[in-house]
């Protein structure tokens, strides 16, 4: 009994009150969740040289990965989880705009953390793949397991458009998802739902720019890469292209 009445008063002097705290706390923590299931699956396929992974896999990695966050953080935050997505909701009024730049600034973060937390997974594997050297290109280059890059004949006027179009498609797609006038999803699977939806788009959207379809998602982990070693050619511009 007494430890039961320890238990609940430490919950409750644990407990969060401030709902923007709460709030920014199941943002950080869904974003931390989705990015750290994708890295990894993209660390698993590039370390073992595709022996226990393939591009397949990941894509599936990163879909599963929007679920598990979306169920994690959904009922507080909205697991918004992509700047492109809360500024959707502010367009929509159904997200202050004044909330906006504190949403990005915890989803970077958190993808930045998540990043450094697959970096230190895979530590041994990155370093066994690499020979010790952190390359953004070549064939043992493993920038990719964190951020997206274009393919090399990949313009910027039409990787924008890609990026665009896919962006465009995921925001059309959850809205569509949770809107209770449309046809609806059985009560508790819209994470589901918009797992498959974001495995729709990797599947047939990737091959231009990789699909990250969240500026998040690839900023925080591409600034994790140039702090971490892999230098400023994270952020390269070749060829008069970015």
């Amino acid at each position: 009994m007494g430890s039961i009445s320890f238990l609940k008063r430490a919950r409750a002097l644990l407990r969060i009150q401030n709902q923007l705290a709460r709030e920014c706390l199941a943002e950080l923590l869904s974003t931390f969740v989705l990015i750290l299931i994708t890295l990894s699956g993209s660390a698993q396929t590039v370390t073992t040289f595709q022996t226990k992974g393939n591009i397949l896999t990941t894509y599936i990695a990163g879909a599963l990965g929007v679920m598990v966050a979306t169920y994690t953080g959904g009922g507080v935050s909205g697991a918004h989880m992509n700047p492109a997505f809360s500024f959707a909701m502010c367009l929509l009024e159904q997200l202050p705009w004044w909330k906006f730049p504190i949403y990005v600034a915890v989803q970077i973060s958190g993808a930045f953390m998540a990043a450094g937390a697959v970096y230190a997974l895979y530590y041994d594997a990155i370093q066994h793949y690499t020979n010790g050297t952190l390359a953004v290109s070549g064939p043992r280059e493993t920038a990719s397991i964190f951020a997206t890059y274009p393919a090399d004949y990949v313009s910027i006027s039409n990787g924008f458009l890609d990026q665009v179009v896919g962006t465009g498609l995921l925001v059309l797609g959850v809205l569509a998802i949770v809107d209770t006038r449309n046809k609806g999803v059985p009560k508790g699977l819209e994470p589901v739902a918009v797992a498959l939806l974001v495995f729709t788009i990797t599947v047939s959207m990737s091959s231009n720019c990789g699909s990250p379809i969240n500026p998040a998602r690839d900023f925080g982990p591409r600034l994790f890469t140039y702090v971490a070693g892999w230098g400023a050619e994270v952020f390269r511009w070749v060829e008069e292209r970015g």
